[in-house]
């Protein structure tokens, strides 16, 4: 399944190396201000090759809204954005074309679907979150009409983790490190392990404010289940 939720729904398509990625998302409805520069504002915090934490691809990420938005309000029918890919560089993938990657999902991708794409994992690849990005800030402004805000920031990377909780730094942060005494050793874990061609753990924390009381249900759509899903 390429598609996410009940009410708000979200659909993703696009490979890494394609030649776009995009979302089309139901459930919006009529009347929402949509707001183009904050959309992509959220992708800009996300896009690749900003720093030398991340990925060394290059790619704007400019969003494209092709359909349910008119004059800057949601039309209440499906919006579809898209995401052109720029820097595929197909190229330097042909190293392990004929070898799967440890710790990857091109095997299993391979393995339920007997075709692979090995240029950056096709639709395995990180590159499809800046779709789930995409359709994530359509959220937060529907969210933001009911007082609701959504913080989050880096709170471990590796065995390092954080003692102080400030979301406010965490958004000028090169790695998005929540707690500023504890930043530089996590930075240090991530060009450790990049050096020795490497990856390494970490986990993020996140945070609702205003939430309602009573999301979720009691036996079968229990609240951290569906966030459990959307991982």
């Amino acid at each position: 399944m390429n598609s996410f939720g009940k009410r708000f729904i979200l659909t993703t398509f696009g490979e890494s190396h394609g030649k776009a990625i995009g979302c089309v998302i139901d459930g919006v409805p009529a009347g929402l201000k949509i707001d183009e520069e904050f959309i992509q504002k959220e992708l800009d915090r996300r896009k690749p090759g900003q720093n030398k934490f991340a990925t060394a691809r290059k790619e704007a990420d400019k969003v494209e809204i092709l359909s349910g938005v008119f004059e800057g309000v949601s039309t209440g029918t499906p919006i579809a954005m898209v995401i052109f890919n720029k820097d595929q560089k197909s190229k330097d993938y042909s190293n392990i074309k004929d070898i799967f990657r440890p710790g990857h999902a091109d095997f299993t991708y391979w393995h339920k679907y007997g075709i692979r794409d090995y240029r950056g994992g096709g639709r395995s690849s990180a590159r499809e979150t800046a779709a789930r990005v995409a359709a994530g800030a359509v959220a937060k402004l529907m969210l933001k009409e009911l007082n609701i805000e959504i913080v989050s920031g880096v709170y471990k990377i590796g065995a390092i983790e954080s003692k102080n909780f400030d979301f406010e730094y965490a958004k000028n942060s090169k790695i998005y490190a929540l707690d500023k005494e504890m930043e530089e050793a996590q930075k240090e874990e991530i060009l450790k392990a990049k050096e020795s061609h490497d990856s390494i753990g970490g986990a993020v924390l996140v945070k609702v404010l205003n939430s309602p009381i009573g999301l979720g249900e009691p036996i079968y759509y229990k609240l951290d289940a569906v966030l459990a899903e959307a991982m």
